[in-house]
């Protein structure tokens, strides 16, 4: 079974550092059923590097949404998006309003620090792989629960262009201040470091990776998640379906 390619962010470094499918058969009157009503926004077929971040703050003030409510087998999670990072926060309702998260499953789950989703092996939405420029705010850090995107490392993205739908959300250990502060690669604020100590996270990955949004209700839906059993690609061996719906 092909899987999609996995973007978890830094990962090694991290770790170190502390189906056939069958068809239904057509009913006789699929015909007259009226058409899917149309999702206004950008076609996601012509959205590219070079024209995501202007489209997408455009539909961003014209259909703002604050918050998502993310829907699995194992329980939801609601999400609040924030004002401060506009594109990823619109590129994030756009995807959920046109349907694609619907197709995806968490596709990467590492227990003890974050699980990844966005991916699908049966996506009917049509869409190009653009990217986003990057929104990283010290103010937003990896704690329990960050909502952020992944993306290519390395020399082939030296901009630290985001993922489109591939995204993240983080799951982490309690780590002492001193910990924290040795595994941050920024300085940590008082107040983020008492969040890695009470809560726990991922700080090794501050400043590399936007985050855009944190869990405000079920976060104990992300220890169910990551502690489902897993292959050797870190697939949970059944899946964990996405549902994605704007809340407001």
């Amino acid at each position: 079974m092909i899987r999609s390619r996995s973007f978890l962010p830094l990962l090694a470094a991290a770790l170190l550092l502390a189906a056939c499918t069958q068809s239904s058969p057509e009913t006789a009157n699929s015909a007259t059923l009226p058409p899917p009503p149309e999702v206004p926004g950008p076609d996601l077929m012509a959205l590219a590097d070079s024209n995501a971040a202007r489209l997408l703050l455009a539909y961003g003030r014209q259909y703002p949404g604050q918050e998502v409510l993310l829907q699995t087998r194992l329980g939801n999670m609601r999400i609040r998006l924030y004002d401060d990072t506009p594109v990823h926060t619109a590129n994030f309702l756009l995807l959920s309003r046109k349907g694609v998260f619907d197709e995806s499953v968490f596709n990467r789950v590492v227990q003890g620090f974050a699980i990844q989703g966005g991916g699908s092996e049966r996506r009917t939405v049509a869409m190009r792989s653009y990217r986003l420029p990057p929104e990283i705010r010290p103010q937003h850090f990896h704690k329990r629960g960050a909502l952020a995107m992944a993306r290519y490392d390395g020399e082939v993205n030296p901009g630290k262009l985001s993922s489109n739908n591939d995204f993240y959300i983080v799951q982490g250990e309690k780590m002492t201040p001193g910990q924290a502060r040795a595994s941050a690669p920024r300085p940590l604020t008082p107040e983020q470091v008492q969040a890695y100590a009470t809560l726990g996270g991922t700080p090794g990955l501050d400043g590399q990776y936007t985050v855009f949004g944190e869990v405000v209700e079920g976060l104990d839906i992300i220890d169910k998640i990551a502690n489902e059993p897993v292959g050797m690609d870190m697939w949970p061996v059944q899946d964990v379906g996405i549902k994605v719906k704007v809340l407001k």
